[in-house]
């Protein structure tokens, strides 16, 4: 599947078919280069991907070039994350494309809330929607008590 986000440019396609994410170079770039995953575990990057639902961005060879997760109920709420592309295949519009194959999802599934954390593709964002949150009071988040270390 070739998604829309990426127009006429036929050198990547979008996946959303789990069996073809290479789960060793998924984890080789978020544990090495994504700096909210640095460090993870290969289990946890295992955990994560088994536990959403991922697609992939693939060059013309076949070769997985991006990934990004949506963990969701798949009624209600959705957390976009781990949206990585391959530094030689930036600025392509690969993460862009990404991005809108997994809102085809929320939007399919009728979810009412997707969220997304970023600190540095506030505009890649934007772009699709998404913007600050309209009352930030409302959300608390729970850390592990400083005895257990996070799994992410």
């Amino acid at each position: 599947m070739t998604s829309p986000a990426l127009g006429d440019h036929t050198a990547y396609r979008i996946s959303g078919d789990p069996s073809d994410i290479d789960l060793d170079r998924v984890h080789a770039w978020l544990s090495t280069e994504a700096y909210w995953a640095l460090g993870r575990p290969r289990e946890v990057t295992e955990r994560a991907v088994a536990g959403s639902r991922v697609w992939g961005a693939f060059d013309r060879a076949g070769e997985q070039v991006g990934v990004a997760r949506l963990v969701t109920d798949g009624a209600t709420f959705g957390w976009l994350c781990d949206v990585f592309v391959a530094r030689e295949h930036r600025g392509r519009g690969l993460g862009s494309a990404l991005v809108a194959a997994v809102l085809a999802e929320t939007e399919a599934l009728g979810l009412k809330r997707v969220l997304l954390a970023t600190e540095d593709a506030h505009e890649v964002y934007a772009r699709h929607g998404f913007a600050a949150l309209s009352d930030p009071t409302m959300w608390m988040a729970r850390r592990p008590p400083v005895d257990r270390p996070a799994a992410d």
